[in-house]
């Protein structure tokens, strides 16, 4: 079935957390009409250049491709946090869209952001803003979720009772409601770039 907005939601696990994180976001795309989610990851990286990924995973989804990229009406990219950094492998796949970038292709499109951690300051923020680079420099524009919005304001009255972080960061951890708020990030930037699509 074709659609307005194919949404690509792009990610590297290494665990499957930030896997679950990808598919909580995609429930929401898939949950505004007309948008459908295109769940993709990217092979691992080795220090060994000769060793190399199966050219389909085992498991999980597909790898993506440049043209996945180029064709999508927006994208939802996550990482587990390496260091306060986003995870090598996806770093190695972005590096390699210099492509896109001279044509444009990306440009005007909206994009939005997840993350995952084992610890309560694991670097999240600033993990967030290594993703975020170099999607500005593509001309993406960034899409988030509103703390005006209940959902996630009551979340964050919740949490600061409990000195907790109030992001759908660590969804994957088990927190039902920091999952309430990947899905409610899908649906939104479902709904932009259906908006933006005219």
């Amino acid at each position: 079935m074709a659609t307005d907005a194919d949404i690509l939601v792009l990610y590297y696990t290494r665990h499957g957390a930030t896997r679950r994180l990808a598919e909580l976001v995609a429930q929401g795309i898939d949950a505004v009409p007309g948008a459908a989610a295109r769940l993709r990851t990217v092979p691992p990286v080795a220090p060994a250049t000769e060793v190399a990924a199966p050219p389909v995973p085992p498991d999980g989804s597909p790898y993506v491709e440049l043209a996945d990229l180029e064709q999508c009406a927006g994208l939802a990219l996550g990482s587990p946090t390496r260091f306060g950094n986003m995870a090598a492998p996806l770093k190695h796949f972005i590096d390699g869209t210099a492509g896109l970038w001279l044509s444009g292709a990306l440009a005007g499109k909206p994009a939005a952001l997840f993350t995952s951690t084992n610890s309560l300051h694991g670097g999240q923020e600033s993990t967030l803003l290594s993703m975020m680079l170099p999607l500005l420099h593509h001309g993406m524009l960034i899409v988030g979720l509103p703390t005006a919005s209940r959902p996630e304001r009551d979340l964050q009255r919740r949490h600061a009772l409990r000195r907790q972080p109030s992001r759908a960061r660590q969804a994957a951890a088990g927190h039902a409601e920091e999952g309430h708020l990947a899905v409610a990030l899908g649906r939104r930037l479902a709904w932009a770039a259906l908006k933006l699509r005219g």
